[in-house]
């Protein structure tokens, strides 16, 4: 059996008092494609600097294979030591071979990497690009990559991905992504509680596999609880007769209570809520013929789109087509060139930044969920902070941990943390998968899946995409915007077999305008346009729909009165029936007002 390429043994590392790796040991082999999984903070990115040779344990050994080459690619790539790019990719070839400046020029041609750009002026996605392009060119035995697909558009990910398929050498990875885990790896490596489990089969498997670890390991846990309970039971009743013969077995009963007080148990699930505003009306946004071009470039052009309430949109392009330019056009941020966008009413639009600006590096983790409060609310029901920091994975004792003390995980979550405690009925999300762990990122799916209002949002993620929204708005570039039914795999799915176009209606429309198409073909054999009623309640509908729309707005200031109740609770009480039933009728009015809008497009088709 041939010797690997790279070996740890007995490593150890604290924090602290705390244990991060226990007399860990694990082995590298020539052809190795592994994944290293494990949840944020338990030290995956610490482990890839002890492979990489960055940092050093406490104990233990490190070997690598005499000649071997290992490049390790960062989470947070620095090259303020460098002019260009070009010089710091450059950097990456070993110094017998940088002579060969030829490869720089391949690689930033393939990353579409701007290679006379200063490190001081590059955006984090081509910073990543040019990170990578280092790590990449000295060809090297074992290659250790932190997050590769973190700030990579969807092209440069698919780029990497083939690429990396056909690597010659070892490699590690550390990702969420679960399409480029499954495309890549053929073992896993599990780090938990301090120690590694290896499986060799690809990350498809994984989550089986780890599931049946954790039940054994309850099988073994409740094994020894019986053995203790039955061995003090032993020690009560028969210790005093037999005291002298007896004294090993009771030293064994201390050592298995020993051993149970040791056990590392296994953290608890991630317990995450969204507060939930009240009920928007059934049109989110409407938007006809919109543009935006910046600098002479058409970002996306003549762009019609229809949100109803309860769709969950996509967009998807590379980086720079104008993917956040058109998130802000849907969303009022600011105004397209030609077209118009309208919002729905009674919108509580909840927008998380992925770029993290709420976050101050000087603010504890306490500070930024409760403002200095003791206490969260969340859809009407208070919580202590600490036992809120605890569903989101959050020990107590880092109550009064600041931010810059956070993993960029950790800071993630806690940016989640600090918004899903918002009421809101409109979710805007820009890359909310990065650096989530895979326990996290279940979850956090499984709450958007639950969620009662709409969601945007912008994702390079393609196994997130297809479990998350019902269509999605797809940017290559040339200055179009095309809406797919489904996620990204559909998407990809529908070109191919080219139905290239508008063709998506969600289940949600669907449902609400499911008799529209029936009664246009029926009215469609007599005329083309809508009858003089309908055409008159259409034309009404927009005036009628501002002014109760409105009505409630005042009836709504007047319920906030924090004395309302105690001086009049009989007008209170009518007055909560009165705006439900107002917004009863605002939903219909609007239902009625897109069912009409569908039946004359219907018509004009």
């Amino acid at each position: 059996m041939a010797p690997p390429i790279l070996s740890l043994r007995n490593i150890n590392l604290s924090w602290g008092a705390d244990p991060i790796l226990s007399d860990l040991e694990m082995h590298i082999g020539d052809n190795d494609r592994l994944c290293l999984l494990g949840r944020n903070g338990t030290g995956k990115s610490t482990l890839l600097k002890i492979i990489a040779g960055l940092i050093e344990a406490d104990d233990g050994e490190r070997w690598v294979k005499p000649g071997a080459k290992v490049a390790y690619l960062p989470q947070e790539p620095d090259a303020s030591a460098y002019k260009t790019l070009f010089d710091y990719i450059l950097g990456g070839l070993p110094e017998d071979e940088a002579d060969q400046a030829y490869r720089v020029d391949v690689l930033v041609d393939d990353l579409a990497i701007k290679a006379d750009a200063s490190p001081e002026s590059a955006s984090g996605g081509e910073l990543r690009r040019a990170a990578l392009a280092r790590t990449l060119i000295g060809e090297p035995d074992l290659l250790l990559l932190d997050e590769p697909t973190n700030h990579l558009d969807i092209t440069i990910i698919e780029w990497l991905e083939n690429y990396l398929r056909n690597w010659r050498g070892a490699m590690m990875l550390i990702s969420h992504d679960r399409a480029f885990l499954e495309s890549l790896t053929k073992a896993c490596l599990w780090l938990d509680r301090g120690q590694v489990r290896r499986l060799d089969d690809g990350f498809q498997r994984f989550e089986a596999w780890q599931e049946e670890v954790l039940e054994e390991e309850k099988m073994q846990a409740k094994k020894l609880d019986k053995l203790i309970k039955e061995e003090t039971r032993w020690s009560v009743e028969g210790i005093s007769a037999r005291r002298t013969r007896n004294q090993g077995r009771l030293r064994r009963l201390y050592a298995l209570r020993q051993e149970r007080a040791n056990q590392i148990e296994v953290k608890g699930s991630v317990s995450i809520s969204v507060g939930e505003g009240g009920k928007s009306g059934a049109r989110v946004i409407e938007a006809k013929n919109i543009s935006k071009a910046y600098d002479g470039r058409t970002l996306f052009k003549e762009f019609d789109l229809k949100i109803a309430r309860g769709d969950r949109i996509g967009i998807i392009g590379p980086n720079g087509v104008g993917k956040s330019t058109l998130l802000k056009a849907l969303t009022g941020v600011i105004e397209p060139d030609t077209g118009t966008v309208k919002l729905g009413t009674n919108l509580d639009i909840l927008s998380i930044d992925q770029s993290r600006s709420d976050l101050k590096e000087t603010m504890t983790v306490s500070e930024v969920l409760a403002g200095g409060s003791d206490w969260v609310e969340i859809n009407g029901e208070r919580k202590h902070v600490r036992s809120y920091m605890k569903d989101f994975l959050f020990d107590a004792s880092q109550a009064n941990t600041p931010v810059s003390a956070l993993s960029g995980g950790e800071r993630n979550r806690l940016l989640l943390a600090a918004n899903f405690a918002k009421p809101s009925n409109f979710l805007i999300l820009d890359e909310p998968t990065n650096d989530l762990d895979m326990d996290t990122l279940d979850l956090l799916q499984e709450v958007l899946a639950d969620y009662q209002g709409t969601i945007l949002l912008v994702s390079h993620d393609r196994d997130f995409l297809d479990r998350v929204v019902t269509s999605s708005i797809v940017m290559e570039g040339d200055g179009s915007a095309i809406e797919y039914a489904g996620g990204y795999s559909d998407y990809k799915t529908q070109k191919k077999a080219g139905e290239r176009g508008k063709i998506v209606d969600t289940t949600a429309k669907k449902a609400q305008v499911s008799n529209v198409t029936s009664i246009a073909k029926a009215i469609k054999k007599k005329s083309n346009k809508l009858s003089y009623k309908d055409q008159r309640e259409l034309d009404s509908l927009p005036a009628e729909v501002e002014a109760l729309s409105m009505k409630i707005s005042d009836m709504e200031a007047e319920l906030s009165d924090p004395d309302l109740y105690t001086k009049n609770p009989a007008h209170f009480n009518a007055l909560s029936k009165d705006i439900e039933a107002k917004r009863d009728e605002l939903d219909a009015k609007e239902l009625r007002w897109l069912e009409l809008e569908e039946l004359k497009e219907s018509l004009n088709n």
